[in-house]
């Protein structure tokens, strides 16, 4: 068994995507970042070219990987053998610097234990999300005040939302790339949706492509002055009822383990948990000695803000 390595999308999509589409749900984020750089071209999420692999034994594939930098790896569900492989193949190349793996929890632990054996890098959780699927759409009872609306690519959404798009990852520290180039990603798909109140938006709430009957619910933002109205979770169910009405079977969204308000308020729209990922960090062991108090003060600083925002799973796909 082995892994195949490549910067060529339409290779890796020949390859893997029958294997990513099968599961469409526990692939989210690989699937919907295929989608965006189909969409986008491969800089999307930054300068460096993304490179792709797939595992492979005698037969069909078994499990897929990406990287967009600056972004770490993203990872299917692997086997021991094949995170353990894939750590050893990346270690090998010293063309990329692997700055963290963002996959499910077992997979996760897996290569960063392998990746530390092979390097001496020591590991850090950097986020800690919890998948949801949607069951039944229970909306809020009662709703508050205003109404949803898709955002366009006036000047008016586009500034707007670039400013929150930047409020959203100074409270999550999620996004790392261009974030005018998100949101011009985002409306190219009529993929955000506006709460607003008396014709001023007031929240949003986005969602990724519709990829294999499945799409995700992400960047749900309330300004810190508008926060602890019920605004998100208005915007939240509009576009949840807005993608099951077009026919979309598998709506998903992300949030953080540590953050009881927004878990409990997606479990009252109706979204149910299916598993828990990890976004892991990678430093020298001489710097991670240094970080350790700055870790444990952002830790705290994320749950402090509880009910404010919530991840995009390390990836704003």
């Amino acid at each position: 068994m082995a892994w195949t390595v490549t910067y060529d999308l339409e290779e890796f999509r020949a390859a893997a995507g029958g294997f990513l589409r099968a599961r469409p749900a526990r692939h989210t984020t690989l699937l919907t970042v295929v989608s965006s750089l189909v969409a986008a071209g491969s800089g999307r999420y930054g300068d460096q070219p993304p490179v792709y692999g797939w595992w492979t034994g005698a037969g069909p594939v078994e499990g897929a990987f990406l990287c967009t930098p600056p972004y770490p790896p993203l990872l299917s569900e692997l086997t021991g053998e094949a995170a353990r492989e894939l750590a050893r193949t990346l270690a090998r190349d010293g063309e990329r610097q692997i700055t963290g793996v963002n996959a499910g929890r077992e997979t996760a632990e897996t290569f960063a234990t392998a990746w530390q054996a092979l390097t001496g890098a020591v590991s850090g959780v950097e986020q800690a999300h919890r998948l949801y699927r949607l069951d039944g759409l229970t909306p809020p009872d009662p709703a508050p005040p205003g109404r949803p609306r898709t955002a366009t690519a006036t000047t008016a959404d586009r500034d707007l939302l670039i400013t929150w798009c930047e409020g959203f990852t100074r409270d999550t520290g999620a996004l790392r790339g261009d974030v005018a180039a998100l949101v011009d990603d985002k409306l190219a798909h009529g993929g955000i949706t506006l709460w607003e109140l008396d014709g001023r938006p007031v929240a949003c709430a986005g969602i990724t492509r519709t990829v294999a009957d499945m799409a995700r619910v992400a960047l749900v933002y309330t300004p810190p002055e508008l926060r602890g109205r019920g605004y998100a979770g208005a915007a939240t169910a509009a576009v949840s009822r807005a993608a099951r009405d077009a026919g979309v079977k598998e709506i998903l969204l992300f949030t953080d383990v540590a953050n009881p308000t927004s878990n409990a308020l997606y479990q009252r729209l109706g979204y149910r948990p299916l598993e828990d990922h990890l976004v892991l960090s990678f430093s020298s062991a001489s710097s991670a000695s240094s970080t350790s108090s700055a870790s444990s003060t952002s830790s705290a600083s994320s749950a402090s803000s509880a009910g404010r925002r919530d991840p995009e799973q390390g990836h704003p796909s």
